[in-house]
């Protein structure tokens, strides 16, 4: 296989409340790589990982006006899947779908962010990213 996923993105009604959730939920950076002044629009990127460890980084920028189709649809891998889900209800996400298992892969979960993106939760069990 040679065409990997190397990026996400998602979209946010409110960035400071997305930035929140995401920070609080989950741990990750959020820093802000681009702004209009520079030409551009404002855009922040999202470290999701430490250099060298498996997973891909993303990037959030404001939702369109004319879009209100809410694409993000990631599976965050999660050390702890009970955890997790507390997490992202205290920080003012939504469970969708509670915890099962998959069999031969892990514990699963559904959320949605404070953005109304969905984003599943992964504990792995005997599969592993690579």
């Amino acid at each position: 296989m040679s065409n990997p996923v190397i990026h996400f993105e998602i979209q946010a009604d409110n960035i400071e409340r997305a930035k929140k959730f995401y920070e609080e939920a989950f741990g990750w950076k959020v820093e802000q790589m681009m702004t209009k002044e520079q030409g551009g629009m404002d855009y922040w990127g999202l470290t999701t990982r430490p250099e060298g460890q498996p997973g891909i980084n993303g990037g959030l920028y404001q939702r369109p006006a004319q879009n209100e189709i809410h694409t993000y649809d990631c599976t965050i891998q999660v050390e702890d899947l009970d955890m997790a889900v507390e997490a992202v209800k205290k920080s003012g996400g939504t469970i969708t779908q509670e915890k099962s298992e998959i069999p031969g892969v892990g514990w699963f979960a559904r959320a949605l962010d404070t953005e109304g993106n969905k984003v599943g939760l992964m504990q792995p069990t005997e599969w592993q990213a690579k």
